[in-house]
């Protein structure tokens, strides 16, 4: 992909068991807004080869390899659910790759139901419905179907990629510590309506981060990328221009 060295840049990382296809409402606005835009597939998602990474640490790994191979000096990190786990340690652990960060829909523990992640490791197709109901029940329908049932729609799927992302989500256990250490400009945003990461557990991590800012949508459950694209991407505009 061409990089336009004057341009600052954004990666956009989708949560478990998803792909890029989630950010199709984001991805247009922000490079119509003057940014370069790294909308990626995680390694064994969607177009990517290879295994899925299995810790996030992995994958914080990967994206200072992937950034490097783009010859990028900072990038701004915008992250969904398990994305926001690795918009955490990247920050912490790479702070001068870093320029801003901004966590969606996420905290810095993000512990996974065990019945959750039996079904997906069996590659039963009642783990997607688990992720649904949980991540949607409260909110609005989708015009043309759920979007996740559509891209995470195979046994395969859900016992190599989906059962991957879980634990590596139920196995991060460092998150305490690595919110201490961010020091970028940091925007958190929460669906009131979210069941998998409750507006209260969010604020209390946002309380935590220095230099950190909290925007709460209304009406709005765990899938805000989706739910409310387009309040959520005015949200990320006005804070990346400050």
């Amino acid at each position: 992909m061409d990089i336009d060295p004057k341009k600052p840049s954004i990666l956009l990382m989708h949560g478990s068991g998803l792909t890029h296809i989630v950010w199709s409402l984001h991805e247009q606005f922000y490079s119509a807004n003057g940014f370069n835009v790294l909308s990626v597939d995680l390694p064994g998602h969607g177009d990517s080869e290879g295994p899925s990474l299995k810790s996030i640490e992995e994958i914080s790994d990967w994206i200072k390899s992937l950034i490097g191979t783009l010859d990028i000096a900072k990038i701004i990190v915008v992250g969904h659910s398990q994305g926001t786990l690795v918009g955490i340690d990247f920050a912490s652990r790479y702070p001068k790759l870093i320029d801003k960060l901004v966590l969606v829909a996420g905290s810095n523990k993000m512990p996974v139901n065990k019945d959750l992640i039996d079904l997906a490791e069996a590659g039963d197709e009642k783990a997607v419905l688990l992720m649904m109901k949980w991540g949607y029940e409260g909110s609005k329908a989708f015009i043309g179907g759920n979007p996740v049932k559509k891209i995470v729609n195979s046994s395969r799927a859900i016992r190599e990629i989906l059962a991957v992302d879980l634990n590596a989500c139920n196995n991060y256990k460092d998150g305490e510590n690595a919110i201490k250490k961010i020091n970028c400009s940091t925007l958190c945003i929460f669906g009131d309506l979210d069941k998998m990461v409750p507006v209260k557990v969010g604020i209390k991590m946002s309380e935590q981060i220095k230099n950190c800012e909290t925007k709460i949508i209304s009406d709005c459950g765990h899938m805000i990328i989706f739910e409310k694209a387009f309040e959520m991407r005015k949200l990320v505009k006005d804070f990346l221009a400050k």
